[in-house]
Order: structure tokens, then sequence, then C-alpha cells
């Protein structure tokens, strides 16, 4: 019987991506204060939401660099991976924030169809102007940090492009508001973008909950893991498979090998973990290995 691990160097690129979030930030917090001031000022009630929504991504910002820094705290006795795991509860926050947003939109969007506000359409639209070139900013800089393979950020970036269109959706509805005297575009911009921030939302909630859910990763298949690991010649067997994610781009495996006769375990230890580091791309594995007359303590049922 043997117990092997292969603790690979796991890169976040934390530093980028707390640099990234930090930097966004400020940006959204800074003009959300504008906003809001534009808002009164204009008496426009789609700036004055649009703050509210500013508001929002401000504080998933905010969180989703919390939840870096909390990744980076040392593991305990108690929490033996320490509170990598935050960073997925961060993203599904946000992706949750991003669903309730857009129910609130369509909420004012059905207000204001039925009584259309008058709105200071040439404020409204400088305002909606400036707010566009904050989040592609914030976007731009975002996009420096890692957000193909952390949820985190990726969360961050969708919740700013919700912004982004919103700040669009402002200026157009703006522009027909002044040219056409357009009252309704408001509303029906307004309800274009919401469903636009649903569908964001709703993609970070499913991730990040099949993360929660230790749901095997996108990517990697538990069969394709199995039959290479079964095509090294002293592998008689593999059984009790399980892949899953710590946190973004942190993925772990464990199984039960069993050899073929009377071998070194040692070495099919090592030819496993390098099958899995190069075919899959797995750093961090835990293999028990295993005599074919051996089996696996207490019931045989949990083998299978």
């Amino acid at each position: 019987m043997g117990h092997g691990h292969s603790h690979g160097s796991h890169h976040h690129h934390s530093s980028t991506n707390k640099k990234v979030l930090l930097w966004a930030f400020f940006l959204i917090a800074s003009f959300m204060v504008v906003e809001l001031i534009g808002g009164i000022m204009t008496n426009s009630l789609a700036l004055l939401s649009d703050a509210g929504h500013m508001l929002s991504d401000a504080a998933a910002l905010g969180l989703s660099f919390i939840a870096i820094k909390m990744a980076e705290k040392k593991s305990t006795d108690r929490k033996t991976f320490g509170y990598k795991r935050f960073e997925i509860i961060a993203a599904a926050i946000n992706g949750l924030t991003l669903i309730l947003i857009a129910l609130y939109i369509f909420y004012e969007a059905y207000h204001r169809l039925l009584d259309p506000p008058a709105v200071q359409s040439l404020g409204m639209l400088a305002i909606a102007a400036i707010g566009l070139i904050v989040n592609i900013a914030a976007a731009f800089i975002l996009m420096k940090g890692d957000k193909d393979d952390n949820l985190n950020v990726k969360s961050a970036f969708l919740h700013v492009i919700g912004d982004m269109l919103g700040s669009v959706g402002a200026i157009i509805a703006a522009l027909l508001i002044y040219f056409f005297n357009w009252g309704i575009a408001d509303p029906i911009a307004s309800a274009i973008v919401a469903i636009l921030i649903l569908i964001s939302g709703w993609r970070v909630m499913k991730e990040s909950f099949h993360v929660l859910m230790e749901g095997t990763p996108d990517g990697l298949e538990i069969k394709k893991i199995k039959l290479s690991l079964q095509q090294i010649p002293e592998v008689a067997d593999v059984h009790d498979l399980h892949v899953w994610t710590i946190t973004s781009g942190y993925h772990s495996l464990s199984c039960h090998i069993i050899m073929q006769g009377d071998i070194n375990h040692d070495e099919v230890l090592r030819k496993s973990q390098v099958v899995l580091h190069n075919e899959f791309g797995i750093e961090h594995s835990t293999i028990q290995v295993e005599g074919e007359n051996s089996g696996c303590p207490g019931h045989q049922e949990s083998c299978n």
C-alpha cells in the first residue's frame, strides 16, 4: 500500500489581480459619487439608478479584492486549505448581486414605461458619456488581470461590462429623448441591459456553484484521466477517482491505483504523477497505490 502527494507550484498571479481590482475599485467608486451628484442635479432617475448599479460594482470589486487577500492567508489545522475557497464564495455573491441588479432594473423599467419621467437629456448624456469612458478604463485594467482562469476577477469584469452596457444604454436613451422626445427610450434601453446582466450573473453563479459542489473542472474528463492512468503498464485498475477545484486554477485529484504483480509502488506513483501533470495539468494529487490482492479496507462499495 502506498500514498503519494504531488504539490506543484500554484501561481495565482494574486499580486496582479489585487492591483487591477484595487485600481478598478477606485475608478468605479469615484465615478459613482459623480453620477450620484449628476443624477440629483439633472433630476435623472436613470442616472440615479445607474449610480446604484455603480455602487454594487464598487462593492463587488471590493469584495473580490478582499477575497484574494483572504485566499493568501496560510492554512491552519482547522482550515487545511486555508481560505482559498473564500474566492469562490465571493464570486457566487457577485453573481447573485448581478441577478438582483437585473431584476431591479426590470422593476424600474416597468414603472418608467407606465410613466416616463422628465429628464434633462443633455446633462444625462454628458454624465453617461463620462461613465462609459470610466467603465472602458476599468474593463481595460481588469483585462490585465487573470480573468480567464480566476473566477473572481472574471465576475468583477462582468460587473464592469454590465455597467458599460448601462452607460451605452443611457447615452442612446439620452440622444433619443433629446432629438425625438422619446421618454420611452430610457426604460427600453434599461430592460435590454438588464437581460445581458442577468445572463452574466447566471453564468458566474453556475460556475461558482459547480466548484462549491466539488464538480469536475471544465476541460477535464474523468474517463480520459482513468484511461490514461490505466495505460501505465504496471497499473491493473484505477478506482475511487475524484477531481475537483479548490479555487480558480487549482485542481485536486485523489484515486486508488491497483498494481499488477509485485512491483515497486513508488515507481507506479511517480509515473502516475507524470501522466497527471503532463496530460492534464494536475499539480496536486493524492494517490493510494495497492497490490492486486490487498484491496481497500472498509466497505468494498467505496472502492468502486
